[in-house]
């Protein structure tokens, strides 16, 4: 063991059955098959089975979102993550249920990284968000930024 290894603690973070108690779940932007937001999804809806959700929210808007593009319900969607199944094995069923081009899956991936708040009431919710973390940032546009943003500070970064 090196000289740093025996000085830190290592949490491992298990991707079967997350802890966002510990840690947020992974970005919108990483991408899974093409697929913005997908990898989050699984992770919420992993750590929900596992009773270990703490504030995030299965079937969210943003998960309704995907849900839409691929026309598989929520209720259908985790009856197979509750299967056990990996990322990979969730996204091959994916995509025999959605019969999605390629093509569409990145240009939509595209838009929903890009997706912000719309009218007033967005903008006035997001910016309660960068408030509500005491935070003087001008730079969050979409709701991946929103996010990111609240994930990392929900966690002890300073923003």
């Amino acid at each position: 063991m090196c000289l740093l290894q025996s000085k830190l603690i290592f949490h491992m973070i298990n991707y079967s059955a997350p802890d966002l108690t510990q840690h947020p779940p992974r970005s919108v932007r990483v991408r899974l098959g093409g697929y913005a937001h997908l990898a989050r999804l699984l992770d919420k809806a992993r750590a929900v089975i596992a009773g270990k959700g703490a504030d995030y929210h299965y079937n969210c808007p943003l998960d309704q979102q995907l849900f839409a593009f691929t026309g598989i319900s929520a209720d259908a969607m985790l009856a197979e993550i509750k299967t056990g199944k990996t990322d990979t094995q969730i996204l091959a069923w994916i995509d025999a249920q959605s019969k999605r081009q390629r093509y569409e899956v990145i240009a939509w991936s595209a838009w929903l990284e890009q997706h912000g708040p719309g009218g007033a009431p967005g903008h006035e919710w997001a910016a309660s968000v960068i408030k509500g973390n005491k935070s003087e940032r001008d730079d969050i546009r979409s709701f991946a930024d929103l996010l990111d943003f609240d994930d990392y500070h929900s966690y002890g970064g300073k923003a």
